[in-house]
């Protein structure tokens, strides 16, 4: 008699149908676990644990040695979706591979972050592709296409895409409200979501830490009314670490944490990440939810058939059917090929005298200096190095050992206390195990090692190199390679390999002591507290504690001992000597990602940090053949090194094969061929403020700037040259058909990427300068040519329309751009749209929304209900909100404003200003209507200027015949 397994096992049945019985055979204890990220078994089912998150953005990342490849916006610098579908197939295979050998791995990737560089000071702007929506959704839809493979029903992995929405600063990350008008919403940071979502990889999204309009995003509306409404496949929402409770603790947006994650339950979260893997503390407050009625158990099944459906997607369900079950694909040699390929074809050459590419038969000697020459740097979200190439192996490798020499620039010093010269002690290896070196869940929980003798002072001096990577931020490191950092017991020893943690502990400052010349405090950026010399070592104590010194050293006040800095040798000299001897100089600049702009720290100015800025000033001034060769996970104004120096090029942390990859494009062997993802300004004076997220009223990012940039988005120069010719575009239906010629017109084989920008020229409202709306990298031979085409949705012309709350097309006159970059323009051609105008507003039958302004001043957008809603508050007296051709027919009698708070709305029509008074509402929420007398008639502007605390909902107005 033949065994017929039950329902929610049968392959044979539908995803949906087994899902309904599995539901049914949970019991509510067990579908609550499952609402956490670490779900528990089901043993009595035969069900296995389940976790949400891997991270994976450019390899496998916190679980131990992987395939490092180039930085997110180093895989946007490539503009290449091929590629990039290419690196996510190779990341996806390594989770599958690493899972077979450790269930720890989970195949739910929190990977691709689709956030918009918008500003080039956000700390996090490594993990993201480009300022451009457009862009970075074909990377991502590239990526996740990789990460999913290519099965009608099983996945590879499964990505969720970060962080849901208009999240770009660290500053305040959690508390911080992006105020975002519905043009920017709908035209910008929605649509580098949507458009992946759209592709059908993505099983999900993360919500992001920050407020959007002054509700969370872990309760945002737009989870339901937009997320789930562009596609009908599941898709499942994991909540940050630690994020629901947000929401009470530091938000304090809702009294409880049982109504806090009722409320993110509702609104479409599904998987709590909060508490590391004890679930207890989740799991509780929603049993007490549903105890008091703050959710019934529907809102518990729509949250758990999402999971399940990700789980069965995954192959958990049918082992032997699931064809990416045996996948063993791990550091192979096609994918050590491909992170070389990538880091390649992420460098970007800002500009070229003719001094690159660098003959290996007739260079001379290299001089390679600077803080990056000899370092291969990781960030928070990268895998343990199996490989490693810094650019002085590269270099040495391509053009010969004995033609390379090194400097590193940084300071050599001496440190000086009253009881002496601080040493390090001679020691074993030790048996502690580097930063880094094992897998962790939570790379964050992995302890300084302890197993070395803490530092001494005594009469033997030891040499420290000394580094200033900005804003008095400094590392010290022993003449051994091994940085001082801060173990859990407070003692300073030599035992890092590399800064790195969730708190950095290898960071200092200096202090200065006021009354004595030359002498610093030495403050441990990660504790607070200052260095101080004790009788048994050299350890960190609290400003106020006090500690036994050295024997003969009097014990003092606060615990901090003063120390006098002796320069042994600056960094700058060394590296003017290098530079002297050489032929050729290759200076390498940037940052360390684990210090200088990261997650929680935002940068603070775009300039280089002063001590690189001395080493390529000391390197040219000793070399007048001296390239620059920036590797940073973000622009810099480099406006002087731009002006003087011969040759510059950027990446973005290249991964395992970078320095290999740099030095073939110094050699000629590649021809360069990344393009800039994101506008490289001036100076701090172009760039808009942090918390400024209205790229339209502000004139931000390469859409609106006005200005002139250092480099454009889109930038790069290559070793050939090449001429574009026969732009056509025409309508097809909902399309315009766009063709273009592109011929290498230089004498080396190479990368061109052609790029497709439209404008409108007669607009009704602010667009675009230029948008991008189609891409291709291609590779040419000398002489030959492509022709490429473009299939652009005219929809891509259109914009938000505030005045009728839909998307529109203006009829009208567009151009039409093929070129090299946003301003490098080869040439252009004009297509016309017909269609009917959107018209005036239609105030006497809809109002004016507050949040549907066409301009706006000193105001913000707030929530107007913690469910949904908005409404705009004044941050300034001088504020205004403008609304633009405003119908009013045949003419009004009065003017109705819906608003809470206290104070007062004045409304200006044709110069007469009307003042709806606004007594005190019972708090935030209380909206109420207030009426005045309004005359106008035809079709007018509408300033508005809000007083008090007033928060504006709307504002309608009764007809003059009503």
């Amino acid at each position: 008699m033949t065994e017929h397994p039950q329902p929610f096992r049968d392959p044979q049945l539908p995803f949906a149908r087994r899902i309904d019985d599995l539901l049914q055979r949970l019991t509510l204890d067990e579908r609550i676990a499952m609402l956490h990220q670490f779900a528990p078994a089901v043993d009595r089912l035969g069900i296995g644990a389940f976790r949400t998150g891997q991270e994976g953005l450019h390899g496998v990342a916190w679980m131990g040695p992987a395939t490092v490849f180039p930085q997110a916006v180093g895989l946007g610098a490539t503009w290449n979706d091929d590629l990039v579908r290419r690196v996510g197939e190779a990341v996806g295979n390594e989770v599958r591979a690493k899972r077979a050998k450790d269930d720890r791995v989970g195949l739910n990737v929190w990977a691709p972050t689709v956030n918009l560089l918008r500003h080039p000071l956000w700390g996090r702007g490594e993990e993201g592709y480009a300022e451009d929506a457009a862009l970075t959704s074909a990377i991502a839809v590239a990526y996740t296409r990789g990460l999913r493979g290519d099965h009608p029903h099983f996945w590879r992995t499964a990505p969720v895409l970060k962080h849901w929405l208009a999240h770009n600063n660290e500053t305040a990350r959690d508390t911080s409200s992006s105020s975002v008008r519905p043009r920017v919403l709908h035209e910008y940071d929605l649509r580098a979501f949507r458009d992946t979502v759209r592709a059908g990889a993505v099983a999900g999204v993360m919500p992001a830490y920050n407020l959007v309009n002054g509700r969370p995003n872990h309760v945002s509306p737009l989870l339901s009314q937009q997320l789930r409404r562009w596609t009908e496949q599941s898709l499942v929402v994991c909540s940050d670490a630690g994020a629901p409770s947000n929401l009470v603790d530091s938000e304090h947006y809702f009294d409880t944490h049982e109504e806090a994650t009722a409320a993110a339950l509702k609104a479409g979260v599904d998987s709590f990440t909060d508490h590391g893997q004890d679930s207890t503390v989740m799991t509780g407050r929603i049993r007490r939810a549903l105890e008091q009625d703050l959710l019934d158990e529907t809102d518990i099944d729509t949250a758990v058939r999402r999971l399940l459906e990700l789980r069965y997607s995954l192959g958990e369900f049918d082992p032997g059917l699931d064809p990416y079950a045996d996948t063993t694909a791990f550091d192979t040699s096609e994918h050590r090929a491909l992170a070389q390929e990538a880091a390649e074809q992420a460098v970007v050459l800002l500009k070229n005298d003719g001094l690159l590419p660098l003959d290996p038969g007739a260079t001379g000697t290299i001089a390679v200096v600077g803080l990056l020459a000899d370092a291969c740097k990781l960030d928070w979200y990268s895998g343990t190095l199996i490989h490693r190439s810094t650019p002085l192996d590269g270099v040495r490798t391509r053009f010969g050992a004995d033609r390379v020499t090194f400097a590193e620039g940084a300071d050599l010093v001496r440190l000086k206390c009253a009881a002496g010269w601080l040493q390090i002690p001679d020691a074993d290896a030790g048996t502690g195990a580097g930063q880094g070196a094992e897998g962790a869940l939570d790379p964050a929980l992995l302890a300084g090692r302890t197993d070395l003798p803490p530092l001494t002072c005594g009469d033997s001096p030891s040499e420290l190199a000394l580094v200033d990577w900005g804003n008095g931020v400094l590392t010290l490191r022993d003449p051994d390679g091994r940085y001082l950092s801060v173990a859990e017991d407070g003692y300073v020893r030599a035992s890092a390999d590399e800064p790195g943690g969730w708190i950095v502990q290898e960071t200092f400052r200096w202090e200065k002591v006021e009354g004595h010349a030359g002498g610093h405090r030495l403050v441990h950026i990660g504790t607070g507290g200052y260095v101080s010399v004790a009788a048994d070592g050299v350890k960190v104590a609290g400003v106020d504690e006090k500690v036994s010194g050295p024997a003969g050293v009097a014990d003092a006040g606060p615990a901090a001992t003063v120390f006098e800095v002796e320069v042994v040798e600056r960094g700058e000299d060394a590296v003017a000597r290098a530079a002297a001897a050489a032929d050729t100089v290759i200076v390498v600049v940037g940052n360390d990602p684990h210090i200088s702009g990261r997650e929680t720290e935002d940068r603070t100015t775009l300039d280089l940090p002063a001590h690189q800025e001395r080493i390529w000033r000391a390197a040219h001034a000793a070399n007048p053949r001296t390239v620059l060769a920036v590797t940073s996970a973000y622009p810099y104004a480099l406006t002087d090194a731009a002006a003087a120096l011969p040759a510059l090029l950027w990446s973005a942390h290249g991964g395992q094969a970078a320095g290999t990859a740099l030095a073939r494009i110094l050699s000629g062997d590649v021809s360069p061929a990344g393009r800039l993802p994101q506008t490289w300004y001036t100076s701090d004076a172009e760039l808009p403020g942090l918390l400024d997220y209205d790229i339209i009223g502000s004139r931000q990012t390469y859409l609106y700037y006005e200005g002139t940039p250092l480099y454009p988005f889109g930038h790069g120069l290559s070793y050939s040259a090449f001429t574009y010719t026969g732009l056509t575009a025409e309508r097809d239906g909902d399309r315009l058909r766009v063709s273009v010629t592109v011929t290498n017109s230089g004498v080396v084989a190479a990368d061109e990427v052609a790029q497709l920008y439209v404008r409108a020229l007669a607009p009704s409202v602010v667009r675009p300068l230029r948008q991008l709306v189609g891409h291709r990298r291609l590779h040419l031979a000398p002489g030959a040519g492509q022709r490429i085409e473009f299939a652009v949705p005219v929809s891509e012309l259109g914009h938000w329309d505030v005045a009728h709350g839909r998307w529109t097309v203006e009829p009208g006159a567009y151009e039409v751009r093929a070129g090299a970059s946003a301003t490098d323009i080869r040439l252009t051609t004009v297509v016309t749209v017909d269609g009917e105008p959107s018209g005036p507003r239609p105030v006497l039958h809809h109002g004016l929304e507050a949040a549907d302004y066409d301009e706006q001043l000193g105001t913000e957008i707030v929530d107007r209900t913690k469910t949904d809603g908005d409404a705009v508050t004044a941050t300034a007296p001088g504020n205004e909100l403008l609304f633009r051709s405003c119908d009013f027919a045949a003419g009004t009698r009065t003017v109705e404003a819906s608003a809470a708070g206290e104070g007062s709305v004045e409304i200006t029509v044709d110069g007469r200003t009307t003042t709806v008074d606004i007594p005190a509402t019972d708090g935030p929420y209380d909206y109420r209507g207030h009426e005045t007398p309004l005359t106008a008639s035809g079709v007018r502007d509408v300033q508005v200027t809000l007083r008090g605390t007033v928060r504006l909902a709307r504002i309608t107005f009764t007809g003059a015949a009503e």
